[in-house]
């Protein structure tokens, strides 16, 4: 320790990830688990209780408890009504029922307790996580990169920037971040009040029952538990503030006496910042041996609590893949399916934010506000409120793998299992972050050789799920599949050193 802060010891590790956010916590855990040298660098001394993200997803909600993690946030999380998310906070909740998910609500919860959850399982996973230890030089060359923090540095096989939306790492290496400016910024607090009026929000509930547009403001309070909330409010009228302009308690009560009247009073800030509704997108999230994983490699308008969720589910697709090159178990080409996968998803999260900003203007002009309208009655039609709920839930996120059979490519919902042990579920098969190859027609070879980290599970099911074996990934998705087990010889082996591990 230096000052009260950690110092960098280490000269070598295998992996690098440059910020302890919830991406690069949850990615240093997935490596971690496989049994990767990993090492988190977070430059700043201390975790903050900053208002960022604040909720998790269903489809982020069952990534999380395929490894455990679930429970223990749900535990932290704030009450609220089981309601669906939102699309531009029109007042039709999306349902995500009819994607047979075990988790259809967004869950409430403040980025920071994430972290909070995930950087207690890194690190008893084995992954050391070094704060107030800011990275300043980044070297790679074909073997590995040198990273520089603070002075020291350490010689690692891989980095990966997890470092927020203004990326020092990508900043370093001259990358350009191509994209949109914000247009529109706002404040974003979490905020104690010591009195309220009847036009304050007593529970969470959907999104359209907690805004409010009046005198010159747009804004949304959200119930946190007792005089707590999250308190997000914009200028409609005025030209916006420079980013950079710290944010006052005059500022934040002047704006909760004009939309929540004079009985509403500000009793304490404990945080505060501004943020725009930019987007931007690198157009590779591989340079070398540098990756890049959440906001380092995206931002988009916050609408629909997208950016955790994202980011998190980068780390999914990427640690199983990046511990199997460093493994030297990897298929070729595996590692660069990290972008092929994860770009097109971001791109597709970029896209309908897009759309979102547009109809959620905080002063919308008459043509706006007519759409509006008629998006409102598009999603009371159950076809069209199934597939936004699916693109801002991330349900219905599918990857273009190599097969014939439909289910490649695809989620596997959570079913229920009975194997000879007994009952259980689909989810509890991945908490050691194995592939998994399920036999649901008890024909697969017992003499089948599997490489490490691929599980042989034979199961029934009483629901259908589309096929009589599954050879689902790590993280969740199919690789390959067949309907009768007549296929399960050359074809699955082909399936396994072409996705998961060479032979």
């Amino acid at each position: 320790m230096r000052d009260g802060v950690a110092v960098l010891t280490e000269s070598t590790t295998e992996v690098v990830v440059a910020g302890a956010g919830p991406t690069g916590l949850m990615l240093a855990y997935e490596l971690a688990l496989a049994g990767v040298e990993t090492l988190v660098l977070e430059k700043l001394p201390q975790r903050t209780k900053q208002a960022k993200g604040g909720g998790i997803q269903p489809r982020t909600a069952e990534l999380l408890e395929s490894r455990g993690l679930l429970e223990p946030l749900l535990q932290r999380a704030a009450p609220r009504d089981p309601v669906g998310g939102h699309f531009a906070a029109l007042p039709v909740p999306l349902d995500c029922t009819p994607w047979r998910t075990r988790h259809p609500f967004p869950i409430a919860i403040p980025q920071w307790e994430v972290e909070e959850v995930l950087e207690e399982r890194a690190i008893t996973a084995g992954a050391r996580v070094l704060l107030g230890t800011a990275v300043s030089g980044v070297e790679p060359d074909g073997d590995g990169v040198v990273v520089t923090a603070d002075g020291p540095q350490v010689r690692a096989r891989f980095l990966v920037a997890c470092d927020g939306g203004h990326s020092t790492v990508r900043k370093l290496l001259g990358l350009p971040f191509p994209g949109r400016s914000g247009t529109h910024q706002a404040v974003l607090a979490d905020i104690r009040l010591s009195a309220v009026s009847s036009l304050v929000p007593r529970q969470l509930g959907h999104m359209s029952t907690l805004t409010r547009h009046a005198g010159g403001y747009w804004a949304m309070l959200a119930p946190l538990g007792g005089d707590l909330y999250r308190f997000t409010f914009g200028r409609t009228d005025q030209a916006d503030t420079d980013r950079d302009t710290p944010v006052t308690s005059e500022e934040i009560a002047a704006a909760l006496q004009a939309v929540y009247g004079h009985g509403t009073t500000l009793g304490a800030v404990d945080n505060s910042s501004r943020f725009s509704d930019a987007t931007r997108q690198l157009e590779h999230y591989r340079a070398g041996r540098v990756l890049f994983a959440g906001d380092a490699a995206h931002i988009h308008p916050p609408l629909g609590g997208q950016g955790l969720n994202l980011g998190i589910q980068d780390a999914f697709n990427l640690g199983w893949k990046l511990a199997a090159t460093v493994q030297g178990r990897a298929p070729s080409g595996l590692l660069d399916s990290y972008h092929a996968e994860r770009h097109p998803a971001g791109a597709q999260v970029l896209h309908h934010t897009s759309a979102q900003r547009v109809l959620a203007d905080p002063n919308p002009s008459e043509d706006v506000a007519a759409l509006r309208d008629i998006f409102t009655d598009l999603l009371r039609l159950p076809h069209t409120n199934r597939h936004l709920a699916g693109l801002t839930s991330g349900l219905s996120l599918s990857y273009e793998l190599p097969g014939e059979h439909p289910l490649t490519g695809q989620r596997m919902p959570d079913a229920v299992l009975v194997t000879e042990a007994g009952p259980t579920r689909l989810s509890t098969l991945f908490g050691s972050g194995h592939a998994v190859l399920l036999d649901l027609a008890g024909t697969v070879p017992a003499d089948l050789r599997l490489p490490p980290r691929v599980d042989l599970v034979r199961a029934a099911c009483t629901d259908d799920l589309g096929a009589a074996v599954l050879l689902i990934r790590p993280d969740g998705y199919v690789c390959w599949a067949a309907d009768t087990s007549a296929a399960c010889g050359d074809a699955l082996l082909a399936a396994i050193a072409g996705n998961l591990a060479k032979p």
